[in-house]
C-alpha cells in the first residue's frame, strides 16, 4: 500500500511537471524569405538546431520569463522574451538580418548576393546621421558615383545622364511616386521615404535586373522594418521633426510601425537673397502593419498620408552680378503671391504565400491618389543698374544708375487629379541549391484628370514684349510695333487621360563553377503592353516592348578577394503622363517609349589597408539611346517635346573606395565621370541637359579619440556644371550656357550621452538606449550655388542679363535624437 502510495504520488509530481511546460516552434527566415538552416535557440538550459527547412521547436517552463537566443554565425543574433501559459503552443517566425560586418557608427552590408548583383547597401543609421538641408535617403544617395543633382532643396536625382523621372523607388516591393506639379524643389518638403521606419536601402545606378520596373536610369528599393519589440523615437531640429513608434503583440503574429513627420522650410528658404513671407507646411504619417497568419501565410499593409502647403510671398531680391570692375545688380519688387497644394493618399496591401521550402507567391495591390494645385499671380518690377563701388560713398553697394527698368507678370492655375491603381503577382521557384526563377506580371490603371493655365506677360521701359516665337519683328522704340498683342508664354490646356497597362517579367538565376572559379548567371526579359487613352484626341495604338536583359558575375579564386561583373541589355520606358504633355500642355497619345541599350562593366576588390578592410568599386558604362523624348529642365520641372525625334549616348566611369579611414569608423569617397549628348532630328549631338561631367563625393565620419562623444560627419559635393540656364524659349543649338559649378559642404557635430556603444551612468538616461545633441552647418563655406538663371531685357540696348537664382546660403541648426 504504501509503495502504490509513492508510486502514485510520483505520477501526479510528473503529471504537473509535465503541465508546467510550454512550447515554442516556428521557422526561422532571412531578409530574402529563405530559410536558415543550424540557427541556435537557446533558453535557459535548453539548446536546439533548425532542421534544413530553417523549423525549430523548443520547450521552455511555463509562467516564467524566459529569454530565446537566436544566433548563427552569419546573422545578427535576435533575442525574445516569453510568459507562456502551461501546455500554450507559441509560435515565433523571427527574420534574421545579414548585417554580419559593423564598424563604427555605419554598417556595411556584406550580404554576398547583393555584391553580385552589384547593388550598393546602405544601412540607415548613416542616413540618420549624415547632414543634409534635406536629410534622407536621398541626401546619401547624392554622394554615390553616377548621382547627380545642384539642388540642395529637392530629392531629385539624375543618374549617369538620365533625368529625375528615370529612376525606380521602392518601399517593400511596392512601387511609389512622387508630386507632378512641382517646380521648384523648395516646394517638395518631404520625400516619401521616411528615414526612421527604414531597414535597409539597396541601390543600383544601372545594370539592373529584368524584375525591377520599366525605367531607365536607376533602382531604389527600400525595406521597411519588422518589429520585434517595442520602440520609440524623437527626432527635432529647426527645421522640423518626427516621431516613430513600434511594436509586437503578445502572440507575435502582429507588428506595427508608424512615423509622423512635419517639415519647415524656413530657415533654408530665408537665407536665399530673395525677402519673403514664406509659409510651408510639409505633414506626413506613414505606417505598416504585418500580420504573420501562420508559417505560409504573411499579411501587410502600408499607407501614407500627406500634405504639402506651400504659401509663398515674395517682397523684394537684390543680386549682385558683372565683374569686380564693372558690378551690376538686379533690384526686384514683388507683388502678388503663390499657394501650392499638394494632398496625396497611398494604401498597398501585400500577402506571400510560401506553400513549401522551394516555392513562393506574391500578391500586391496598390492604390495611389494625389490632389494638387498650383496657384500663383507674382509681379515683378525690376531695376537694372549699376552699382556704387565707391567704400567710401553713403550709397556704397547701392543701385545708382539704372541701365533699364521693366517689369513681368506671372499667372498660374493649375490644377490636377490623378489616381493609380496597381495589381501585381509575383512568383520564386528554386528548381536546386544552384538555380532559381523569378517571374512577375502587373496590371496598372492611370486615370489623370489636369488642368493648365498660364501665362507670362513681359514689359521693359514701356514697350511689351511678345511671344518670340512668333514671326513678328518688334524693334521698339525706333518703329512702332503692328504685331498682335500676346503674352510672352501662354499655356492652356486641359486633359482626361487614361492609360492602361500589362507588364511583367521572367528571370533565371545559375551559379556554378568553371574550374576552381565561382560565377553567377542572371538572364531574364521584360515586357510592357500600354494604351493611351485622352479625352478630345485621336485615342492611342497599342504599343508594346520586351527589354531582356543579362547579368554575369566572376570570381576568380585568387589570393585577392575580388569580383567581376559584366551586365546589359535593353532598358524601355514607356511614357508615364508628363512625357505624353508637350510644350503646350497637349497629351500627345503615340508617344513612344525611349529605348536604352546598357553596358556595364565593373570590379569589386575588398582588401585591408592599416589592417582595417577597405573595398574599391570601379564601374565603366555606355548607354546607346534611342526614340528619345526630347525636354528642358528648369529648377526641377521638367518639361517634354512629347516627340521622339531625338537620340542620344553617355558614357562614363564611377568609382568609390569606403572603409574606415578613421579607425572605428567608416567614410567613402567617390568620383565619376560623364558624357552625353543628344542628336535631334540630325542636326548633329549637342550636350544634353543632364551632362554634368565631373563629380566628387565624400561622406566622412570622425571623432574626437579623447572625447569619444563627440563625433563629427561631414557631406561634400562637388559637380561641375550643368547645360542650363538659357531661356525657355532658346533653340539649344542656338544658345548653349552652362551654370557654374555645384559646391556644397554640409557638416553636423554631435554629442552622444548614449547609444549602443557609449552608456552612460545619468539616472535620466536610463529609459533611453540613444540620446544626442548635435549642431549642423548647411552650407560650410557659404559657396553661391545658382539652379537657373532669370533673364531680363533692355529694349534701348537690346541686351539680355542673366541674372543666377542663387540657392541657399549658410544656415546652423540645432538636432535633438532621443530613442527608447
Amino acid at each position: 500500500m504504501k509503495k502504490s502510495g509513492l508510486f502514485f504520488f510520483l505520477c501526479l509530481c510528473s503529471a504537473i511537471t509535465f503541465a508546467q511546460k510550454a512550447r515554442v516552434k516556428g521557422v526561422i527566415l532571412d531578409e530574402l524569405q529563405n530559410p536558415i538552416e543550424q540557427v541556435t535557440i537557446k533558453g535557459l538550459e535548453k539548446v536546439v538546431f533548425t532542421n534544413a527547412n530553417g523549423f525549430y521547436a523548443i520547450e521552455i517552463p511555463a509562467q516564467q520569463k524566459v529569454m530565446l537566443v537566436f544566433s548563427h554565425p552569419s546573422f545578427k543574433n535576435s533575442t525574445i522574451t516569453l510568459e507562456l501559459k502551461p501546455n500554450e503552443d507559441y509560435e515565433f517566425n523571427p527574420v534574421l538580418s545579414s548585417k554580419i560586418e559593423q564598424m563604427g557608427d555605419l554598417v556595411i552590408t556584406s550580404d554576398s548576393k547583393k555584391r553580385i548583383e552589384g547593388v550598393t547597401s546602405i544601412d540607415p543609421v548613416t542616413i540618420r546621421l549624415i547632414p543634409g538641408a534635406n536629410a534622407g535617403v536621398e541626401n546619401i544617395i547624392k554622394t554615390l558615383p553616377g548621382v547627380y543633382s545642384n539642388n540642395e532643396l529637392s530629392t531629385s536625382y539624375a543618374v549617369r545622364g538620365g533625368n529625375y523621372d528615370e529612376n525606380l523607388v521602392y518601399v517593400n516591393e511596392i512601387e511609389v511616386y512622387r508630386p507632378f506639379l512641382i517646380r521648384s524643389g523648395q516646394q517638395e518638403g518631404l520625400s516619401f521615404t521616411n528615414t526612421h521606419m527604414v531597414e535597409n536601402v539597396d541601390f543600383s545606378a544601372g545594370g539592373f535586373q529584368s524584375k525591377y520596373g520599366d525605367k531607365l536610369s536607376s533602382v531604389l528599393d527600400i525595406t521597411y522594418r519588422n518589429p520585434k519589440r517595442f520602440r520609440a523615437g524623437v527626432e527635432a531640429s529647426l527645421l522640423g521633426g518626427s516621431l516613430t513608434a513600434e511594436g509586437v503583440s503578445k502572440n507575435q503574429k502582429w507588428s506595427n510601425i508608424t512615423g509622423v513627420r512635419y517639415r519647415d522650410n524656413s530657415l533654408l528658404v530665408n537665407s536665399q537673397e530673395t525677402q519673403t513671407n514664406f509659409k510651408p507646411t510639409f505633414f506626413d504619417v506613414q505606417t505598416l502593419l504585418n500580420f504573420n497568419a501562420s508559417t505560409q501565410w504573411n499579411f501587410s499593409f502600408l499607407g501614407n498620408i500627406s500634405q504639402n502647403n506651400y504659401n509663398y510671398q515674395p517682397l523684394s531680391r537684390q543680386t549682385n552680378f558683372g565683374t569686380l570692375s564693372e558690378p551690376i545688380a538686379l533690384l526686384v519688387y514683388y507683388e502678388g503671391q503663390e499657394k501650392d497644394k499638394y494632398l496625396t493618399y497611398f494604401g498597398a496591401g501585400k500577402a506571400v504565400y510560401q506553400y513549401n521550402n522551394s516555392n513562393k507567391l506574391k500578391f500586391i495591390a496598390s492604390a495611389y491618389h494625389t490632389q494638387e494645385q498650383e496657384y500663383y499671380d507674382i509681379l515683378a518690377q525690376y531695376r537694372l543698374g549699376e552699382v556704387d563701388t565707391n567704400i567710401g560713398s553713403e550709397s556704397f553697394g547701392d543701385v545708382v544708375y539704372s541701365r533699364g527698368i521693366g517689369s513681368q507678370l506671372t499667372h498660374a492655375r493649375n490644377d490636377l487629379d490623378a489616381l493609380i491603381v496597381n495589381a501585381e503577382v509575383k512568383g520564386f521557384h528554386e528548381i536546386s541549391k544552384k538555380s532559381q526563377v523569378e517571374w512577375g506580371a502587373k496590371f496598372t490603371l492611370e486615370d489623370i484628370r489636369d488642368r493648365i493655365v498660364e501665362w507670362e506677360a513681359i514689359d521693359s521701359a514701356g514697350f511689351s514684349l511678345p511671344n518670340p516665337i512668333l514671326d513678328y519683328q518688334n524693334d521698339q522704340p525706333y518703329n512702332p510695333y503692328v504685331g498682335p498683342l500676346a503674352p510672352y508664354q501662354n499655356v492652356r490646356a486641359t486633359n482626361f487621360t487614361r492609360i492602361n497597362r500589362l507588364s511583367g517579367y521572367f528571370q533565371w538565376n545559375k551559379r556554378g563553377k568553371i574550374g576552381a572559379h565561382n560565377y553567377w548567371l542572371n538572364a531574364g526579359v521584360r515586357g510592357h503592353q500600354w494604351q493611351v487613352d485622352a479625352d478630345g484626341r485621336p485615342q492611342g495604338k497599342s504599343q508594346m516592348t520586351f527589354s531582356p536583359r543579362v547579368q554575369f558575375a566572376f570570381k576568380p579564386q585568387w589570393e585577392k578577394d575580388i569580383l567581376f561583373r559584366l551586365s546589359g541589355g535593353l532598358y524601355h520606358q514607356p511614357p508615364f503622363y508628363r512625357e505624353l504633355r508637350d510644350y503646350n500642355g497637349v497629351v500627345q497619345t503615340n508617344v513612344k517609349a525611349q529605348q536604352s541599350f546598357h553596358l556595364v562593366f565593373s570590379s569589386d576588390y575588398s582588401f585591408e589597408m592599416w589592417a582595417r578592410p577597405f573595398k574599391l568599386v570601379s564601374e565603366a558604362y555606355y548607354k546607346n539611346i534611342t526614340d528619345v523624348n526630347t525636354y528642358t529642365i528648369d529648377n526641377v520641372r521638367i518639361r517634354y517635346r512629347a516627340n521622339n525625334e531625338a537620340t542620344a549616348y553617355a558614357y562614363g566611369f564611377d568609382a568609390r573606395i569606403n572603409g574606415e579611414f578613421v579607425p572605428g569608423t567608416e567614410s567613402w569617397f567617390t568620383f565619376g565621370y560623364l558624357k552625353t549628348e543628344e542628336n535631334q532630328n540630325n542636326k548633329g549631338f549637342i550636350a544634353r541637359p543632364t551632362d554634368q561631367r565631373l563629380k566628387f563625393g565624400i561622406l566622412f565620419q570622425d571623432y574626437m579619440p579623447n572625447i569619444p562623444n563627440l563625433k563629427l560627419y561631414l557631406n561634400l559635393v562637388y559637380n561641375t556644371g550643368l547645360p542650363g540656364g538659357s531661356p525657355s524659349y532658346a533653340d539649344p543649338y542656338n544658345y548653349q550656357l552652362r551654370l557654374n559649378d555645384y559646391k556644397r559642404a554640409d557638416v553636423g557635430f554631435s554629442f552622444v550621452f548614449k547609444d549602443e556603444k557609449l552608456t552612460s551612468n545619468l539616472s535620466w538616461l536610463k529609459p533611453f538606449e540613444e540620446f544626442s545633441l548635435g549642431l549642423e552647418i548647411f552650407n560650410l563655406f557659404n559657396n553661391q550655388n545658382a539652379i537657373t538663371n532669370t533673364w531680363v531685357r533692355d529694349v534701348y540696348t537690346k541686351s539680355q542679363y542673366g541674372i543666377p537664382n542663387y540657392m541657399t546660403t549658410r544656415v546652423f541648426s540645432l538636432k535633438l535624437i532621443a530613442r527608447l
